[in-house]
């Protein structure tokens, strides 16, 4: 494993155990809250195992990337040039795989390049994120509150992050590292994906596209997800027992090897 940086990007690389299986490398785009780290945990380790150049980038204000201090001046836009400065580094234009936020920034980048492949995991849909708080707001009004602490800088209680990322059983030490691993998020960008950039589907490429959620996500309900892959002509791949945090429940590797599976017909 290494983390680079290029330019001002945080970069987690993992390269192939042996032979790559493609040419064609992998980019990791995480969620809001989150950092590169998020995929180091299982994904990258287990993709370069599988025989993939593995890249997972941190967006501008998170992770070790620029301007942490700056974060509220970020928006979908910014995060988008983000993901084209780090494809202009790779040998070839990579696959992409998105969580949450990072499943937004796919489908905006998806308006100026095209990409083999690109897997939405969890996705802010098409429609923006008005329908998932006013799910909240309903259902789980605590968590939406804590949600907006956090965005707002302040400490959520750890047990809001068990509630908003897991469904499995996830152990108190592991919890905490991720506590101290997340880190408010920026206004802007969470306006962007409610209200102000919403994706354009008709300007979009279309690439080969997974679109995958799960079953107890509190944040993007599978009738979101299934409204992503309706609008994309697709179907919708819902995983039972999980929650939103997909690649770091204790059953990360059944979603590893879906995906995995999936990358190769359309990769190899």
């Amino acid at each position: 494993m290494s983390a680079r940086h290029f330019g001002e990007l945080e970069v987690i690389s993992r390269a192939p155990a042996g032979k790559a299986v493609s040419p064609v490398p992998l980019l990791f785009i995480h969620g809001a809250y989150t950092g590169a780290w998020c995929w180091d945990e299982h994904f990258l380790p287990y993709f370069a195992a599988a025989g993939f150049d593995c890249h997972a980038l941190s967006l501008s204000g998170h992770g070790a990337s620029r301007r942490r201090g700056g974060l509220d001046s970020f928006s979908i836009d910014d995060y988008v040039r983000d993901v084209t400065e780090i494809v202009a580094t790779l040998p070839r234009t990579p696959a992409l795989i998105g969580h949450s936020m990072g499943g937004m920034v796919i489908q905006k980048y998806l308006e100026q390049a095209d990409v083999p492949a690109a897997a939405l995991l969890c996705s802010v849909p098409p429609q923006g994120l008005m329908g998932s708080a006013l799910g909240l707001m309903f259902n789980k009004p605590h968590l939406l509150g804590n949600l907006n602490q956090m965005l707002a800088g302040s400490q959520p209680d750890p047990e809001s992050l068990r509630e908003a990322l897991f469904h499995q059983p996830v152990d108190d030490d592991a919890l905490m590292r991720y506590y101290h691993l997340c880190q408010p998020e920026s206004h802007r960008a969470v306006w962007d994906m409610t209200l102000f950039n919403l994706p354009q589907p008709a300007r979009m490429h279309r690439p080969p596209m997974l679109i995958v959620g799960a079953e107890h996500d509190h944040l993007i309900p599978p009738a979101q997800v299934a409204m992503t892959a309706t609008l994309y002509g697709l179907d919708a791949t819902i995983i039972p027992g999980m929650g939103h945090g997909v690649m770091l429940e204790r059953d990360w590797q059944s979603v590893a090897e879906m995906l995995r599976d999936w990358l190769t017909v359309q990769l190899v």
